[in-house]
């Protein structure tokens, strides 16, 4: 049975071009639920009367000491659920951290709340505890890790020069640089004393399998707790430096960066020799794509993937996309309406000192808006979405917008453009009708958007 996720179909179905806000709709419904990973862990893992199957290995039950399952992120619940309907009473211990507002109570695994995107002292305090079980873990054993888009922020322990706070400081410097997030994260491997691999190194001796969802790119390490990390110090302290942010950062971040650069032990790990280290992608994001592209088709619309690698200034994209459709609209080219075109990825917003509310989904929403008015296109609908459901720290997981969105706010006195600028995407299409609502969908395959020409 299919979920539906959008929880405000009626308000959003009211105004501007119906007809192709409803085929969104149903797009983006389909593509929530075959991004869920419940269904895909209960395929990849199987429970017999003496045997545990993961995909291609295989486990003897009579020879397995505890099982453990250990994780944090935004799809880790979903994960963890389906794990103790298929393995319940032989499941020990359990932890897993999500976002706040998404705690649900489950029998065997004990689920914490904790902050995102920016870190807080009950992701410390859950860490700390993942971190007691995995050492205490035997050869024996086997420890499971949900670990899934959000945990680089919900696992969270520093290094020990360096407090909560001052980790904090750096999260909100880096979110608000524009910075991609693979060079976020590679900064904040590199005062975690659990990122990079570590989280794999405590559970040594004992069997280690990562549970996750493919959501970015092969050369990219993911999940970093459990997998080599091929970045090092310097590369940390370049981004830093790229992004202009080696003088902001706090004292103690700067001198263990340094330190980390001229003592090799405290790098990440780089190799899993004679370790017992299996990762599994129960959902990959390209093939959802390529699946979203067969659907669309089955609805009658000329269908592909522009890109899965998108990046960059969200507002950028935004007007790109609305700039392809008005070409799609008035000549034809380079595809043929009626067309759907998918993007995915993870754009990012560059902020100053005082901004509004939104994210990154609603300001690309805007932007498109904007161009879409500007280019006077009558036949497109864009959709922007972060598929977690909540898009920045915002309720709305991103907005839906056509020809109609700019004019709707210029009847309530709403300047579409100063709204853009001041990176107050929430505020406007809040007024304009425009918000996509659907809570927490279980899973987090990064971004989607969804073109259609009519």
């Amino acid at each position: 049975m299919k979920t539906s996720f959008i929880k405000n179909k009626s308000e959003l179905a009211s105004h501007g071009n119906r007809k192709l806000r409803k085929v969104a709709f149903s797009i983006l419904e389909y593509a929530l639920n075959i991004a869920n990973p419940y269904k895909s862990t209960q395929r990849i893992l199987k429970v017999k009367t003496n045997k545990i199957k993961i995909d291609n290995i295989s486990f003897n039950l009579s020879r397995i000491g505890n099982i453990y399952v250990l994780g944090a992120g935004k799809a880790s619940l979903s994960i963890a659920k389906a794990l103790e309907d298929l393995l319940d009473d032989k499941i020990t211990d359990g932890i897993i951290v999500v976002k706040r507002g998404q705690k649900e109570n489950l029998k065997r695994i004990r689920v914490f709340e904790a902050g995102h995107p920016v870190p807080d002292e009950d992701g410390l305090n859950a860490t700390r505890q993942i971190v007691e079980i995995a050492k205490k873990a035997k050869e024996n054993d086997i420890v499971i890790c949900p670990l899934t888009g959000g945990c680089s922020s919900l696992l969270v322990l520093p290094a020990e020069d360096i407090s909560l706070e001052d980790k904090r400081i750096v999260s909100k410097l880096l979110l608000n640089s524009g910075a991609p997030i693979q060079d976020i994260n590679t900064v904040r491997r590199h005062i975690s004393m659990i990122k990079g691999g570590r989280l794999a190194q405590y559970i040594h001796p004992a069997t280690c399998i990562t549970l996750s969802l493919k959501t970015i790119y092969d050369d990219m390490p993911w999940p970093d707790p459990t997998l080599p990390d091929p970045t090092t110090f310097n590369d940390a302290i370049s981004i830093l430096k790229r992004y202009n942010l080696m003088d902001k950062v706090p004292e103690s971040v700067r001198k263990h960066l340094v330190r980390g650069v001229n003592d090799p032990t405290l790098e990440t790990v780089k190799s899993f020799d004679n370790m017992k280290v299996y990762t599994f992608y129960v959902v990959d994001r390209i093939k959802v794509c390529e699946k979203i592209v067969d659907y669309a088709r089955r609805l009658g619309f000329n269908s592909y993937i522009l890109s899965t690698k998108i990046e960059g200034e969200s507002r950028d994209a935004g007007i790109f996309f609305a700039s392809i459709a008005s070409e799609i609209e008035k000549f034809g080219r380079p595809f043929k309406p009626p067309c759907a075109i998918i993007v995915s990825g993870e754009t990012t917003v560059t902020i100053g000192n005082e901004h509004g509310v939104g994210g990154p989904s609603q300001e690309l929403a805007l932007a498109a808006a904007i161009q879409l008015d500007k280019c006077k296109s009558r036949r497109t609908v864009i959709t922007a979405i972060d598929t977690d459901g909540n898009d920045g720290v915002t309720d709305a997981t991103g907005g839906i917008v056509d020809h109609s969105t700019v004019s709707r706010l210029k009847m309530l006195g709403i300047d579409a453009n100063r709204e853009l600028h001041n990176h107050n995407s929430y505020y406007a299409l809040k007024n304009s009708g425009d918000l996509i609502i659907t809570g927490f969908t279980g899973t987090n395959i990064l971004d989607l958007n969804i073109i259609l020409v009519g």
